[in-house]
């Protein structure tokens, strides 16, 4: 066989120029900016913090194509149907999670090290029979790491950068009261 292989690639042609390149593969060395980071930290938590059982297959799926071994490990354990608090359990009377991130901050270790970012999100919990969704705030902090891309193609389409969550922690967030107005 003289291929053992399909490498993609793709071909760019300039609008104004009409210079035709090849634009290519990222290899998972080179630095990436806040960006594209806040973007995977955003679809990310949209993708995983979210339930509706027509599309909880393949957002388990799509989540498992971030996570590094030690969070795929906890993820399949807290979707496993003998875990109370799994969400194929906790929704399986039909209701829905809507999630909203409503901000990214990113932290710098003393060491120097950018892997840390906090994530503040709304999510929506909708029962079958209520009218009005259930909202909740939520702050998560996570450690993420940019590693090879993997090389199958089914994982590829949803991580094409190699994006991994590290760890991840997800607490309810405290919000301020709003004090009283005074009346004079």
């Amino acid at each position: 066989m003289p291929l053992k292989r399909v490498e993609p690639f793709v071909v760019r042609v300039d609008n104004s120029s009409g210079v035709v390149d090849v634009v290519p593969v990222y290899d998972g060395k080179a630095g990436l900016t806040q960006t594209v980071t806040r973007y995977f930290l955003t679809h990310y938590i949209t993708v995983c913090e979210r339930f509706n059982f027509a599309t909880a297959e393949s957002d388990y799926e799509e989540c498992g194509a971030f996570h590094a071994a030690q969070r795929n490990q906890a993820w399949s354990a807290l979707w496993n149907t003998n875990n109370p608090a799994s969400p194929l359990n906790v929704h399986k009377d039909g209701s829905t999670v809507r999630v909203q991130v409503e901000s990214v901050s990113f932290f710098e270790r003393a060491s120097g090290v950018d892997d840390l970012a906090q994530v503040r999100y709304l999510t929506a919990e909708r029962q079958v029979s209520a009218a009005e969704a259930r909202l909740t705030h939520w702050i998560a902090t996570i450690q993420y790491a940019y590693t090879s891309p993997s090389k199958d193609p089914r994982v590829r389409r949803w991580n094409p950068l190699g994006f991994k969550i590290v760890d991840l922690t997800a607490e309810p967030e405290v919000l301020a009261q709003p004090s009283p107005e005074k009346r004079g």
